[in-house]
């Protein structure tokens, strides 16, 4: 066959594979997070900026900002095939590495609340640990994509960055970050096909772990979630305004903007207890709301995970999936007093410039998994020209 016959052969092969539109309802249900999330922000950050002296609307235009970056970013990873990310895998783990060691030990790292889990360059501020989520998903697939063997010497160099990413993170430190991370690598794990021997001895050796390590705060939080009424006015103040808001909200809310929480009593109302302060103005039918999105959002994931004809997309879309669904479950346990407090953001709703960007990164590579590869049927015309 000469040059010029391949060539021709190569580009009706290329012509043939069309790509159908992605998940629109998954698209749909992330806008509605995202919008809702910037009005509550609004809201809740209304007058802390006030009495910060800035406009109103300060952290709510931050949120957007970044909101228009992750939207673009997020429409790129939709057009990328994500199978391009697999080699890629190793150097985004290291890279995160690197990111999370500079905020450890050289001076960009910022020290907030005993906890150092930022990096400052000049005006831009951002949390390494956030990459994490997604970076996890991804070198879990390319190291699952073939089997679902841990104890094997080939794959030392997908476990390695994992760990000393894990170990970062826990000397930050950051322990609801560890509980997400392991949650979503034992759910990626089980659905490669894993042993549940290897499951239930790694949760023991994490149990084990933990209970050496922990810290006294933190075990002040267990202490204080089991009975936040025994300290109201110190260890269980944060949880019992949270319960607070929540009852006030009763069904219908008391109207947007209208949350009393807000005014100093909650503290990082905007942030990790944002969802309370959507309960109190939105009231119950606001809190089925953002609990029908979440769970459409799973629901779509997992579809996308099904239908993906390759097992690597499969993983990959259902780790990236749970990431987001189990930190949701995290934080709304959280503001409603069923898990002791943890640091963790509400997705695409919580104010952070860092988490709602790399929410839509994931999005974005979700949606790219929705796209089906269709092969047309060549014609008779174009199979014989050649």
């Amino acid at each position: 066959m000469s040059n010029q016959k391949k060539y021709r052969r190569n580009i009706i092969e290329k012509e043939s594979v069309i790509l159908a539109p992605p998940d629109m309802t998954l698209f749909v249900v992330v806008m509605f997070l995202v919008v809702i999330g910037i009005m509550a922000i609004f809201s809740a950050s209304s007058e802390k900026s006030i009495m910060l002296g800035h406009n109103p609307a300060s952290f709510a235009l931050k949120q957007l900002f970044y909101a228009v970056i992750g939207f673009f970013f997020m429409k790129k990873l939709a057009r990328t095939d994500y199978k391009k990310l697999a080699p890629w895998s190793i150097h985004l783990a290291w890279a995160v590495v690197i990111l999370l060691a500079a905020a450890a030990f050289t001076h960009f790292g910022v020290n907030t609340n005993e906890a150092t889990r930022w990096i400052a360059i000049g005006p831009i501020q951002f949390q390494p640990s956030e990459f994490a989520k997604p970076v996890f998903a991804l070198v879990l697939a390319s190291a699952f994509k073939y089997d679902s063997v841990i104890f094997d010497k080939d794959k030392l160099h997908y476990f390695l960055p994992l760990a000393i990413m894990l170990f970062l993170i826990f000397e930050q430190p950051n322990l609801s970050m560890i509980m997400l991370l392991g949650a979503t690598s034992l759910v990626m794990y089980l659905c490669a096909g894993g042993n549940w021997k290897n499951i239930l001895m790694i949760c023991a050796a994490g149990v084990v772990f933990l209970s050496y390590k922990i810290r006294g705060y933190q075990m002040t939080r267990i202490l204080t979630w089991l009975d936040p009424a025994n300290d109201p006015q110190g260890t269980g103040y944060n949880i019992l305004q949270s319960l607070y808001a929540i009852c006030a909200g009763g069904f219908w809310g008391m109207g947007f903007g209208q949350s009393r929480q807000k005014f100093g009593w909650l503290p990082e109302c905007h942030t990790d207890f944002i969802y309370s302060i959507i309960a109190e103005e939105m009231g119950f039918f606001g809190c089925v709301l953002i609990i029908g999105l979440f769970w459409t959002f799973i629901q779509r994931g997992i579809t996308i995970a099904s239908r993906c004809p390759d097992r690597f997309g499969k993983l990959l879309a259902v780790g990236l999936t749970f990431s987001i669904g189990i930190q949701a479950l995290l934080n709304m346990s959280v503001a409603s007093s069923f898990l002791p407090a943890t640091g963790v953001p509400l997705p695409f709703v919580s104010y952070g410039g860092t988490s709602v960007f790399t929410s839509l990164c994931m999005v974005g590579i979700l949606l790219n998994i929705s796209r089906k590869r269709i092969r047309k049927i060549k014609n008779y015309e174009n199979q014989y020209s050649l």
